[in-house]
């Protein structure tokens, strides 16, 4: 029964996760070779991989909590507007009050959590659909955000401030080039990556459920230990780990245990299911969308932060658009409209592709008129693929 499934089923049956891996390596080869045909450098070099990161984080860490929201079978689109509001509320502590980063990070923190909790309240406990709360809640915080700069920037930061975005782990090892640590690290991820994978699979035997052929979970592993390896060196190469990746990495492994592993975990994926049957079995289903705004809080008022230095300024016009790149990479990575299914590893896969995209079209010269109009086909294409998915 382990090896029951042929390699079409098991395909077909993880289409759209295995869909959408096959899409990044794709999307990252055809720019490869756009970019070598024009004659410029190596598309994946250091410099580039680091970009990615570096330019995209934030958008990572919002699709993280707006699946949680979309899970539950709902939608926040003021994360862009909380996330420049709570990004202008650090510079005013850092800049204006000129308190330390060590209090900054964790009362702008708290203060995105409040901000989740107001919204949240709304919708958890007076059933108010969520899209007309935080439609009001995009134009309220913009307009504090203004409020709050008085229309000029805040800034500049103290390095501090500045290394949660443009900083990298010292190298604790003595090697200077490549960077020793994030070698280690990054051996010490493809190991557990692998173990992970065989420990999943024994369970599975152990409780007697197909599992897809040894073929195609060696190919699968080994392709993405590959990946990973070549990523690793390119940063060792360069200046090593960001501190901005191994957020994203610490991020995405508690948010994947947390969403596979955990009860509270698993009913909010109930809840998107049938709230209904979900309320009528016992869960608290007002409590639960309650905790994913407020979740969303937290990590919006993160990614300002985040943006905020690295961009080493607070502006009135931070964070436009940054609720339609989470949605969207929320929806690429294989989350459903209707709520109730999606995956972490998923959205930051969907993540990563909308990254690639901005930065392979950029570097090709392809204007942000042409790259707004690809970016609205992929994310279409994308709810097509589930529509039909589901039809079928």
């Amino acid at each position: 029964m382990a090896e029951g499934k042929s390699n079409g089923s098991a395909l077909g049956g993880h289409l759209r996760e295995n869909g959408m891996l096959l899409a990044l390596v794709a999307i990252v080869v055809l720019f490869s070779v756009l970019v070598g045909m024009q004659g410029k450098p190596l598309f994946l070099q250091a410099q580039n991989i680091t970009n990615i990161f570096l330019q995209n984080g934030h958008v990572i860490i919002l699709a993280l909590g707006m699946l949680l929201i979309i899970v539950a079978g709902h939608i926040d689109l003021s994360v862009g507007s909380v996330a420049a509001f709570t990004g202008a509320v650090a510079a005013w502590l850092t800049v204006e009050l000129k308190l330390p980063v060590a209090l900054v990070i964790p009362l702008t923190l708290l203060a995105g959590g409040l901000i989740g909790a107001a919204q949240g309240y709304w919708v958890a406990f007076w059933r108010i659909p969520s899209f007309i709360v935080t439609l009001a809640g995009m134009m309220v915080f913009r307009g504090a955000t203004m409020l709050l700069l008085g229309g000029q920037n805040i800034g500049p930061f103290p390095r501090e401030f500045q290394a949660m975005s443009s900083g990298f782990i010292p190298d604790l090892t003595g090697l200077s080039d490549p960077h020793g640590l994030t070698l280690v690290i990054v051996a010490v991820a493809i190991g557990v990556q692998i173990w992970l994978g065989l420990r999943a699979r024994a369970r599975d035997a152990e409780f007697g459920l197909d599992q897809e052929p040894t073929g195609m979970f060696w190919g699968r592993t080994l392709v993405i230990a590959a990946a990973t390896g070549f990523v690793g060196f390119q940063l060792a190469s360069f200046r090593g780990l960001p501190n901005v990746l191994v957020v994203l990495t610490v991020l995405t492994v508690l948010y994947a245990f947390f969403t596979e592993n955990t009860v509270q975990g698993r009913r909010i994926y109930a809840v998107g299911g049938n709230e209904k049957a979900a309320r009528l079995s016992g869960i608290n289903t007002s409590r639960l969308v309650f905790f994913c705004f407020v979740n969303m809080g937290v990590l919006a008022a993160l990614a300002g932060m985040m943006v905020t230095a690295r961009l080493n300024s607070a502006t009135p016009k931070a964070g436009l658009g940054f609720e339609l790149d989470a949605i969207a990479s929320v929806f690429i990575g294989g989350a459903s409209m209707t709520g109730g299914s999606g995956r972490i590893v998923g959205v930051v896969i969907g993540a990563l592709i909308m990254g690639v995209m901005n930065m392979g079209m950029s570097i090709l010269g392809v204007g942000i008129d042409y790259q707004q109009m690809i970016k609205g086909f992929v994310l279409l294409a994308a709810v097509v693929f589930d529509v039909y998915n589901k039809n079928k």
